[in-house]
């Protein structure tokens, strides 16, 4: 197994865990403003069969008024 497959669905957790506590009253915005990106950043390659052969996230239609 690769050595940072544990990684990607630990940080995706995370992630989540943060989007439901910023949604809790009484949350601490500044502190989901500080670690929301932190952990964004963190995410490491996709574990292998995560996504299909030949998944190219850039390839797409074409959306209006936006650039791909």
């Amino acid at each position: 197994m690769c050595p940072d497959c544990e990684d990607f669905p630990r940080t995706v957790f995370l992630l989540g865990q943060l989007a439901l506590y910023a949604d809790t009253t009484g949350a601490d915005l500044d502190f989901v403003d500080a670690i929301g990106p932190s952990l964004a950043v963190s995410l490491p390659e996709p574990p292998p069969g995560l996504f299909p052969p030949g998944y190219n996230p850039t390839e797409g239609p074409e959306y209006p008024g936006g650039e791909r």
